[in-house]
Parts: structure tokens; C-alpha cells; sequence
């Protein structure tokens, strides 16, 4: 965080001040002098791809690519050389399958668009914030709101020079996280309290967010597209360039790996650099990569379908990609519901008695995730009143810990009320990963239910013992345990803890262990329908309808699955009508505050009408599969696709403010 030698971008920190209240802080920061000496800013990453752009940061310097990591894994494709590139490119990939010349060739129609997202930060309520407490020993305690214990424990182990077991991380209630909330504050904050001795807190003001933090990288898009009469699509073709801002980190193979693998094409050439600016760094933003890519294709595939006169999702579904096809990577896509979920949006309906209202229109657009896979492990244990207790190390932001309890219940044959969920502190917890990428349930459910197989099969041979009969004659009931047909013969589970866990027990304790190591990834797709009304005096926009339609394999808990689908769409609407950080020619922030960065509110958005599709994943726990990133993927196209129904001009760059749409339509004529 700190600058080394130079300031990379605006408002990085250069110094720290210890105070013990936050005006003697102030204070204090006013008698702290800097001198700068102003350097050349890049802050266009097509400007800094030159090879005579100044030099953001030395290649040598260690990146930083983990967060991408631990949302999602896209194996393969081609490893280029960056040493070889200009200083400014630290990452690069490329996907071939085909020849895209013949592709276009063979093609009847042919799009060539480029198109523009900015960064855009994930606004959750909550800044970052860390407290650290030194230990006798020369640990750390640090207590901070972060989506990974284990991961922030370790990077702050390594950057201070400690042993990871050093430190101990509790993770606190996450006031939204989105991706954002990895790990910032926690390495300064425990270097301050080792270098004081003394506990220190760090957090930051809402515009220390907004210079700080980690947003959503910005994209150029550079797409070609051809497709034949028959509405086959014949080439696909794509430059990626990601702005990174000051460091290394934007999801360059998630972005291709989408752009060409919605839809069967025999033909791509897909390449993506990762390019430093000077601006923040960048992180992960709920499905990382995704909702750029699919602005572009999204775009061009509706483009597409108007040129060649096809419904646009029955053009979709001439095209989509089934279990078992190749990825832009090479690997077959595993189970996926892509077909299902757009047979439900053209039987929606909204599509299907739109109507042909003056300045109106209708828009679809589909979008999926590969989803994350990462090991970890969970406990189940029996307490003395006969209730049941789960022990994890991840972070619920979504409502995952009481998903969690659902599943140990339901193996358990309890209520949910008897069982209670803890997220330990890394001292105690067993390992988990990031909580991010769609992957908690999908693993971390695993780990549970077999944590919770393995605490009934210890219940049920005490009660074996104590009842004389064979295992597989007993139940578990409510609070208890008891013989099959023989309602009498019984013994609750507070008795089966009691004489496990009292001086004199006859029986070790019930503590039911569980792992999961998963490879195999169940991609979740979310499709959507917007109508809206586009307004030709002053370009604004009116959501009028959003409807949004994902396959979630099983809606183990299907409030919090919809709450999950309404609130990732509504994000998209913040992407498509109203969010982006704004940068001027020097990389100053010209909207720093939630005054000037608009975010969309109660007021902009209609009700989201969700439908779940359920096509139980063959992995995940009870079938179900990562919910959290697809909702956000789609809306932007859909909405672009929609105002280019109303107004008959095409948006290529976000957000699709009323500025920018006034001009589209002034140049339209």
C-alpha cells in the first residue's frame, strides 16, 4: 500500500500516523511535509501498451493474480511471453481453435465493435477495517472485515516476517464485500501494532475507498463476430486489455474463456492483456471479468441475430453451448443449464407479450460462471444440552452459515433450530478458502455434510450401545434417538452427550469430521429479459422491467437463492445506467465521494422478477451449485440490448448514462 521511492497513483499513502484519537491524528498529519516531483501520468491503457509509455512499475516487482484465483480457475490456452512485451503488459493469454479468416469468409453478416467498461467500485457499506493486538510472544490478534481468514493471515504473515500461525485472524460480520474485502489494511495495521506495542485500528473514510481500495478493472474490448444465414456463428474474435491500475490482478482468462464460451464456434482467436496504469490497483468485483466480456458478446450476438432476421433467443439457442462442447480452453464444459434457462426466458411472460409501445424495447442477454473450487474442511460436534454446533473457517456474506446449518440438519434429522453455526478465528478453525466465486456452498457444504455423516454415525452407535439394538434400526428425531416402530425404546441426544462428555463418560465425544477437495466445477448461467423506456429528448433511460433467470442447481435455501439473484441483478443495473470511476488526463479521481459516484437507487430499479431454474449439479451438496456471480453478468447487455430496440442506437461504452445515449441518438440523426 505504501509507496516505494515513487507514487504510483493518486492518494497512495507515502507516510503513517499513530495517534491515540483520530484529531490528534489530523493534527499531526498537517505537520508532515512531502515534496513530489510531478512525473508523466498514463492513465488510457492503450496509451500505455506503447512501448515508449512510461514505465508504471518494474516487471521484476512481485504481482499479485490470487484473488481471480480463488473466484474461479481457467486452465490452458497459450502462455505468452510478457518479458518480450512492452514494460506496462504484465500478463497476457491467448485461446486459438480454428481459422477465424475462413471463419469471417464463410459469414453472411460480420460485427466489428470495440467496447469500453470503466472501473468500477464494489460499494459496499462497510470500509475496510482492521484492528491488531500484539501478543508477549510477538504475534498479532487482528480482528477485520475479510471475505478470507486464512489468505489475509498469510499475506500479512509474509509481509511482516512472521510465522502464519503468528497470527491469528478473527474475522468479524462483513458489511458487504463483493470480492473487495481480501486483504488491505491488515499488514499495515499489525506492523503499526508491533512497532507501537500497542493495539492499533485502522479504517478507512469513504473516500480513502474510493483512492484506496481495489475496484473492477476497466476493459477495452476489441470484438469481431460472423455468423451465416443459417444462424450459425462461424468466427469469433477478440483483444481483451484489462487496466490494472498500479498492480497486476484483472481476470484475464476469465474474460476470454466467456467471450468464447457461451456459444458453439468452430473458429476463435482470443487474446487478452493485463495493462498497468496509474491508478489504483484493481480486485475482484462479484464475478470478476464477466460482466465486461458479456457487454461485448452479448452485444454483437443480438447484433447478429437483428442483421440476419432471427429472434434473438432463438438465435441463442441455434448457437448455445451444451454440456460436453469445448471451452475457448479446450476443456468440455461439465454440466450446465445454458439451454433450460433460455427455453424459460422466450416462454417468459414479458417476452412474449411485448408489446410495440413508441421510445420502448425489450432486451435478453445470458451469462454464465465457471464457478470456484477450493479444499476445506468443517467440524460437527454434540454439546451437552443436546444441540449441535458447526465449526468453519469461512466468512458468510451471503447467508452461506445458515446454509450451512440447513445441511447438517438435514443429515442429522434435526431441526435447524438445534444447530448453530460458528465461524472460528484461524487459531481454531478448520481450513477454508476465499469466500467468493460462487464456491462456498458448492465446497464448504460438502465439507459439512460429510463433518455431519460422520457425527450421526458416532450418535447413532452410542445409542446402539445404550439401546441394544443394530444401527441400522435406529432414527434420529427430534432431539433424540430411538428405535425403529418402537416409539419407547429412546435416548435423546442431551443423554448421548452426557455420557460422552461428564467425568466418568463411558463414550469419547461425538465430534463428526469433514473434508472436500473438489476439481470438478458446476457452472451456473443466469438469462435476462429487460424492457425499458429510453426518453429521445434527454437520453434517459427508464428500467421499466428486469427479470432474471438462473439455473442454481438446487435452491437449498430458496429465500436466500432469490434474495442472491435480485441483489446481483440489481448491481448489473449499476453497471449498465449509472456506476464508473472517473479519472481526468492526470489519473485524479473526479468522483472520489458518494456524492458524485452514482449508484442506483430503491427509486431506479423496478421489481426483479426471479425465476430458478433447478437442475441439481451432480457435485455440489443436495445438487446445488454457485448462485452469487451469474445474476451481475448479464444485466448490462441486456439493457444495451434493449435501449438498441427502443432507439435503434448501440451503446459500446459503460455506464449508458443519458449523456452518452443523447449523443448515440443525435448521431444517429
Amino acid at each position: 500500500m505504501l509507496a516505494r521511492d515513487k507514487v504510483i497513483y493518486y492518494g497512495q499513502p507515502v507516510a503513517v500516523v499513530v495517534a491515540e484519537t483520530p484529531e490528534a491524528a489530523a493534527d499531526a498529519v498537517e505537520a508532515v511535509r512531502i515534496d513530489y516531483e510531478p512525473l508523466p501520468a498514463v492513465v488510457d491503457p492503450i496509451a500505455a501498451m506503447r512501448p515508449d509509455a512510461p514505465v508504471i512499475r518494474p516487471k521484476e516487482l512481485e504481482g499479485e493474480w490470487a484473488e481471480a484465483g480463488m473466484h474461479a480457475t481457467v486452465a490452458g490456452g497459450e502462455e505468452l511471453d510478457v518479458a518480450r512485451l512492452p514494460a506496462n503488459i504484465t500478463n497476457a493469454a491467448r485461446f486459438r481453435r480454428g481459422d477465424v479468416e475462413r471463419g469471417f469468409a464463410e459469414a453472411d453478416v460480420v460485427i466489428e465493435r470495440t467496447y469500453r467498461t470503466p472501473f468500477v467500485h464494489q460499494s459496499y457499506l462497510e470500509p475496510h477495517a482492521a484492528l491488531a493486538v500484539p501478543d508477549p510472544t510477538g504475534g498479532l490478534t487482528i480482528y477485520t472485515c475479510t471475505q478470507g481468514q486464512f489468505y489475509a493471515r498469510n499475506v500479512t504473515a509474509s509481509t511482516l516476517g512472521l510465522h502464519p500461525e503468528q497470527v491469528t485472524l478473527v474475522p468479524m460480520e462483513v458489511g458487504g464485500g463483493f470480492g473487495g474485502k481480501t486483504v488491505l489494511l491488515e499488514p499495515l495495521a499489525g506492523a503499526l501494532a508491533l512497532r507501537t506495542g500497542r493495539p492499533v485500528k485502522l479504517a478507512l473514510t469513504r473516500m480513502e475507498e474510493f483512492l484506496l481500495a481495489t475496484p473492477a478493472p476497466g476493459a477495452v474490448i476489441e470484438l469481431k463476430t460472423g455468423a451465416r444465414k443459417d444462424g450459425t456463428i462461424t468466427a469469433i474474435k477478440a483483444r481483451v486489455i484489462f487496466d490494472s491500475g498500479a498492480y497486476p490482478g484483472a481476470p484475464v482468462n476469465i474474460a476470454l474463456l466467456l467471450l468464447g464460451g457461451y456459444y458453439r464456434c468452430e473458429n476463435l482467436d482470443l487474446e487478452g492483456y493485463e495493462v498497468l496504469t496509474n491508478k489504483p490497483g484493481v480486485g475482484a468485483y462479484r464475478a470478476p471479468g464477466a460482466p465486461q466480456a458479456t457487454f461485448a458478446i452479448e452485444q454483437q450476438v443480438d447484433e447478429m441475430a437483428r442483421a440476419l432476421g432471427w429472434d434473438p433467443i432463438e438465435f441463442r439457442l441455434r448457437n448455445a453451448s451444451e454440456t460436453g462442447d469445448p471451452q475457448p480452453n479446450g476443456v468440455p464444459w461439465p454440466q450446465i443449464g445454458l439451454r433450460t434457462v433460455l427455453e424459460r426466458m422466450r416462454e417468459h411472460p414479458v417476452w412474449r407479450n411485448r408489446r410495440s409501445d413508441p421510445n420502448e424495447g425489450y432486451g435478453v442477454a445470458i451469462g454464465g460462471w465457471p464457478g470456484g473450487v477450493e479444499p476445506c474442511a468443517a467440524n460437527v460436534r454434540l454439546n451437552i444440552d443436546g444441540t449441535l454446533s458447526v465449526t468453519l473457517g469461512s466468512v458468510d456474506l451471503t447467508g452461506t452459515n445458515t446454509v450451512m446449518a440447513m445441511i447438517a440438519a438435514e443429515v442429522l434429522d434435526q431441526p435447524v433450530e438445534r444447530v448453530r453455526v460458528v465461524t472460528a478465528p484461524s487459531n481454531l478453525a478448520p481450513y477454508a478458502g476465499m469466500s467468493g466465486g460462487s464456491k462456498v456452498t458448492y465446497t464448504m457444504g460438502l465439507a459439512v455434510q460429510a463433518a455431519a455423516e460422520d457425527a450421526r454415525r458416532q450418535i447413532l452407535e452410542i445409542a446402539s450401545a445404550e439401546l441394544e439394538a443394530a444401527p441400522e434400526d435406529l432414527e434420529l428425531v427430534d432431539g433424540a434417538v430411538r428405535v425403529r416402530g418402537v416409539p419407547d425404546r429412546s435416548i435423546t441426544l442431551e443423554r448421548i452427550a452426557g455420557i460422552s462428555m461428564t467425568f466418568g463418560g463411558k463414550y469419547a465425544p461425538v465430534y463428526g469430521s469433514g473434508r472436500a477437495v473438489i476439481t470438478q466445477q458446476s457452472p451456473g448461467f443466469n438469462g435476462q429479459i429487460a424492457h425499458v423506456r429510453v426518453d429521445p429528448d434527454t437520453g434517459e433511460v427508464e428500467l421499466l422491467e428486469l427479470v432474471a433467470i438462473q439455473d442454481v442447481g438446487r435452491a437449498i435455501n430458496p429465500a436466500l437463492v432469490t434474495g442472491q439473484v435480485q441483489g446481483g441483478a440489481a448491481q448489473g443495473v449499476g453497471w449498465a445506467l449509472h456506476e464508473g470511476m472517473v479519472y481526468d488526463d492526470n489519473g485524479q479521481p473526479l468522483n472520489p465521494t458518494l456524492m458524485d459516484y452514482d449508484l442506483p437507487k430503491a427509486t431506479h430499479l423496478p421489481p426483479i422478477q426471479v425465476e430458478l431454474v433447478e437442475l441439481p449439479s451432480a457435485v455440489g451438496p443436495f445438487g446445488a451449485k454457485g448462485v452469487g456471480e451469474p445474476p451481475v453478468i448479464p444485466t448490462a447487455a441486456a439493457i444495451a440490448n434493449a435501449i438498441a430496440d427502443a432507439a435503434g442506437v448501440r451503446l459500446t461504452e459503460l455506464p449508458m448514462t443519458p449523456a452518452r445515449v443523447l449523443a448515440a441518438l443525435k448521431q444517429a440523426g
